[in-house]
């Protein structure tokens, strides 16, 4: 064994010693056991089913702080331009509920919908959520010239 080994020995043995200790310390605690902010959404996934091109690309996802504590969302962010989200900068505090409102362009060709807002935040249980949306823009019928939505969502704005 080298020199340079035989130092690094105490360090190595006194962090598998933490390790350890802070292992079976945390035994037993759940996240819905720990005193915290806990975040709940009413839903993680919304359907437009078919939409049409531009067409209202809104929805809603609410969330509730089911914790102990103020619950933060630290960041909201989108996988492309595409998809906005506008949330509250405020701490929610125990049992409020507030919500993530977003809104998706509806661009001027048929496609799939597959896109996903990812939420971060001090909640013990949830510290990253991620929020999917799914469907499909179709073509409006030549007499619907204002693109209005085929399936009207319950999450509309």
């Amino acid at each position: 064994m080298t020199s340079y080994m035989k130092k690094f020995i105490p360090y190595i043995i006194n962090l598998l010693v933490f390790v350890q200790f802070s292992a079976g310390s945390l035994a037993g605690q759940t996240p819905d056991s720990v005193d915290g902010p806990k975040i709940k959404f009413d839903k993680e996934i919304h359907d437009y089913g078919d939409i049409y091109m531009y067409g209202d690309g809104n929805c809603i996802f609410k969330y509730t702080n089911t914790g102990t504590e103020p619950l933060l969302l630290n960041n909201v962010k989108a996988g492309c331009g595409c998809t906005v989200p506008d949330w509250s900068r405020k701490p929610l505090m125990p049992g409020e509920t507030a919500s993530i409102k977003v809104r998706y362009t509806t661009l001027n060709r048929p496609h799939k919908i597959y896109r996903s807002i990812v939420v971060t935040s001090n909640a013990v249980n949830k510290p990253s959520v991620i929020l999917k949306l799914k469907g499909k823009v179709i073509e409006p019928p030549p007499d619907n010239s204002r693109g209005e939505n085929i399936n009207k969502s319950d999450g509309s704005i």
